[in-house]
C-alpha cells in the first residue's frame, strides 16, 4: 500500500528528527551559558503547541483533505526545524544575550511542536480512510512500529554526531524529514476531501472516544515516567556513578525501543485483532513492567523490566488508534485522531512535573503509580467489553 509506505517513512524520519534534539539539549543549554530550567521551558512549550494543535489540524484535514494539510505541516516543520539548527549554530558561535536566546529558542521549539502535530494525527486519519475496519489494527500497528523507530534512531543519531558538533545533529536531524517530505510528495497519493462543507469540531469529551483519549493519556503519561526516572533510580536504588546511570539509563532506553518495534511489527502481521482486548492485556502487562522495576534491583532487572513494560504499551498504543478511527465516522477521522494526539500532548505538559514531585516522595513512587492508573485502565476496558457484550447480546 503506496499511504502505509509513504507515511512509514516520513514519520519515522520525523519523529527521529524530534528526538535527535533531546541528548544535545542539555550541552547546548550549557554551552550558552543558560540554566537547566530554559531547557525544560523550551521542551514544554512545544509540547502544549502540540496539544493545542493537534485537532485542529485534524479538523482541517477532514475539510481540505489529508494530503494538502499534511504536505503544508511538514514543509513548514522542516523549515522551521532547519532555521532552529542554523540559529543554535550561529549562537553557539556569537553567544548572544541569554534572554534573546531563550525567547528565540522558544518560539522555534513551539513552531516545531506546532507543525509536528499535524504529522501524526493525519497519518492516522489518512489510513483510517483508506482501510477497512478489520483491517485497521495491523496498519495503526505498522505507524506505531515507525514511531518506535524514530525513538530509537533520534537519540543515537544526535548522540553520535554530537560528538563532532552540537550543531551538526540539528543539520542533520534537518535533512531527514526533508527526505521525507520528498518521498510522501512523490508517492502519497491524492484523496479528495470527506467532506465538502465545513462540518462542526468533535466535541473533546466526545463518549465514543473516552476508553482511546483516557488510554492515550496514560500510556504516554507512562512512557514520560519511565524516560525522566529512569537515571535517577539506577543511582539511587542500583548505587550507580552518574556516568554508570547515564549508560544503563540508554540501555533500557533502547530495549523500550526496540520492544516496541517489536511487538507492534509483530501486531502488524496478525489478520484479525481484538483492539479493546490488546489494550486490556497490555495495559496489565505493562503494570507487571513497572512493578518488576520496584523489586528487581540490578542492572539487568531494570533493563528486562523496562522490556516488559514496552511490550504491554507496544500492544496499548496501535489498539488506542484502531479504536479511536472504528468509534467515528469517516467526515470525523482527522478531529479525532487530533484528539487522542492532543492528550498526548498534555501528558508530555503535565507528567514532567508530577513525576519529578512524585520521585522527591520517594524513587518508587513514580513507578508504582502508573502501575496503579494502567491497571485501573485494563479494568475500564474489561468493564466496556463486558457492558458492550451484553448490549450486542441483548
Amino acid at each position: 500500500m503506496n499511504e502505509l509506505r509513504a507515511l512509514f517513512l516520513f514519520n519515522t524520519l520525523s519523529l527521529t528528527a524530534m528526538m535527535a534534539f533531546v541528548p544535545v539539549i542539555g550541552p547546548i543549554i550549557r554551552e550558552l551559558g543558560m540554566q537547566e530550567w530554559h531547557a525544560g521551558l523550551t521542551v514544554t512549550v512545544s509540547g502544549v503547541c502540540w496539544m493545542l494543535m493537534a485537532r485542529r489540524w485534524g479538523h482541517a484535514s477532514d475539510r481540505r483533505g489529508r494530503r494538502p494539510v499534511l504536505l503544508f505541516a511538514a514543509a513548514c516543520y522542516v523549515l522551521v526545524y532547519a532555521v532552529m539548527a542554523g540559529f543554535i549554530d550561529y549562537a553557539l558561535q556569537a553567544t548572544p544575550a541569554v534572554l534573546l536566546t531563550l525567547c528565540v529558542l522558544v518560539l522555534l521549539r513551539g513552531l516545531v511542536g506546532t507543525f509536528y502535530a499535524a504529522i501524526p494525527t493525519v497519518s492516522a486519519a489518512q489510513m483510517a480512510d483508506v482501510t477497512p475496519p478489520a483491517q485497521r489494527a495491523r496498519v495503526m500497528a505498522k505507524l506505531g512500529a515507525a514511531n518506535g523507530l524514530g525513538l530509537v534512531l533520534g537519540p543515537a543519531v544526535g548522540g553520535l554526531l554530537a560528538r563532532e558538533s552540537l550543531s551538526l545533529p540539528l543539520y542533520v536531524a534537518a535533512c531527514l524529514p526533508a527526505l521525507g517530505l520528498a518521498w510522501l510528495i512523490w508517492r502519497l497519493p491524492s484523496h479528495p476531501p470527506r467532506v465538502i462543507k465545513p462540518s462542526p469540531p468533535l466535541p473533546i469529551l466526545d463518549p465514543r472516544l473516552r476508553i482511546p483519549v483516557l488510554a492515550m493519556f496514560l500510556a504516554m503519561g507512562s512512557v514520560i515516567v519511565s524516560q525522566l526516572a529512569v537515571g535517577f533510580y539506577a543511582i539511587d536504588r542500583l548505587h550507580l556513578t552518574t556516568r554508570e546511570a547515564a549508560s544503563v539509563a540508554s540501555m533500557a532506553m533502547t530495549a523500550v525501543g526496540v520492544t516496541l518495534i517489536l511487538v507492534q511489527v509483530g501486531m502488524s502481521r496478525v489478520r484479525r485483532i481484538n483492539s479493546a482486548l490488546c489494550m486490556m492485556l497490555g495495559a496489565w502487562l505493562a503494570v507487571a513492567g513497572f512493578v518488576l522495576v520496584t523489586c528487581w534491583h540490578s542492572t539487568a532487572g531494570l533493563v528486562v523490566s523496562y522490556a516488559v513494560m514496552a511490550a504491554g504499551l507496544g500492544l496499548v498504543f496501535p489498539s488506542i488508534q484502531t479504536l479511536t478511527a472504528n468509534a467515528v465516522s469517516e467526515h470525523e477521522q482527522g478531529t479525532a485522531a487530533g484528539t487522542v494526539s492532543a492528550v498526548q500532548g498534555m501528558a508530555m505538559v503535565i507528567m514532567p512535573v508530577a513525576s519529578t514531585l512524585l520521585y522527591r516522595l520517594r524513587p518508587e513512587a513514580p513507578y508504582l503509580c502508573a502501575a496503579f492508573f494502567l491497571l485501573l485502565l485494563g479494568l475500564g476496558v474489561y468493564t466496556h467489553r463486558q457492558r458492550t457484550a451484553v448490549t450486542d447480546t441483548a
